[in-house]
């Protein structure tokens, strides 16, 4: 395997606030890695920056060898990057099928005016369009829900379709972050299953940020643990689970209660 995405030395700063402080991991092609740590510790704002949308203070953020910091978030897709958010993001006046399509645009064949002048081009590849879209939702086990309004479904299948659309951008690298939130033993079971399926199907690299660790140990094939903006462990999920400094983070230090 090859170094595929390079965090390299990131320190985020708010004002006075240091949020990641000299950060570095590296995840290799065709890797699903984890990000975790406490609430607070800085994850979500390395998505941010991995995406364009925070420029750190100082570091490099690498994409299979090309520097890509600070390139804005509409950039950052056509490099091959997509994500999901901690917070559903779905169009709320939407259907299912319609949102995923979104994902689409990125990659339209056609051109603006083709689409204002409904000429043959711009139908033939709408339908081509609707039926990969129909594709992503079967993997999902979402298209008998095609013509329902996204926020009709639970949570488990709005997750779902949030990552189906991620997938619409054709990606090479997607950021899931905390994808199993809300969902219960039996829906992260089956989310589970249909990452690893994407993976695989889809040549995908993935970097997730979850704080259910047994769903970690099953998807992740190594991760970095954050606290305060900081690495305190890089490495095997098993491992870090069984960390001093790991345990510490998240329950606190009893050793003097």
């Amino acid at each position: 395997m090859s170094s595929f995405l390079k965090v390299d030395n990131v320190t985020m700063q708010f004002g006075g606030v240091t949020a990641i402080d000299s950060l570095s991991f590296e995840v290799q092609k065709g890797q699903i890695y984890g990000l975790i740590g406490p609430n607070g510790a800085g994850k979500t704002t390395i998505f941010n920056i991995i995406t364009g949308n925070l420029h750190p203070t100082k570091g490099r953020i690498l994409l299979n060898g090309e520097d890509i910091t600070g390139t804005k978030p509409n950039k950052v897709v056509y490099k091959g990057i997509a994500r999901t958010f901690q917070n559903i993001r779905l169009f709320k006046s939407m259907s299912v099928l319609d949102n995923i399509l979104i994902g689409f645009d990125a990659r339209a064949k056609y051109s603006y005016f083709e689409a204002i002048l409904r000429l043959p081009r711009y139908f033939k590849y709408e339908r081509e369009l609707k039926e990969k879209a129909y594709e992503l939702m079967e993997i999902f086990g979402i298209s008998q829900f095609a013509d329902y309004f996204a926020t009709e479904l639970s949570y488990g299948n709005q997750r779902k379709v949030e990552i189906a659309r991620a997938l619409a951008t054709n990606p090479k690298l997607l950021l899931l972050d905390e994808p199993a939130a809300g969902m219960n033993p039996n829906e992260t079971a089956d989310l589970s299953e249909i990452i690893h399926k994407i993976k695989r199907d889809f040549d995908l690299t993935i970097l997730l940020i979850e704080h259910d660790m047994k769903f970690v140990n099953a998807m992740c094939d190594s991760v970095t643990v954050l606290d305060y903006g900081e690495k305190i462990f890089e490495g095997k999920p098993a491992d870090a689970i069984v960390n001093e400094k790991v345990v510490t983070a998240y329950l606190g230090d009893f050793t003097h209660a």
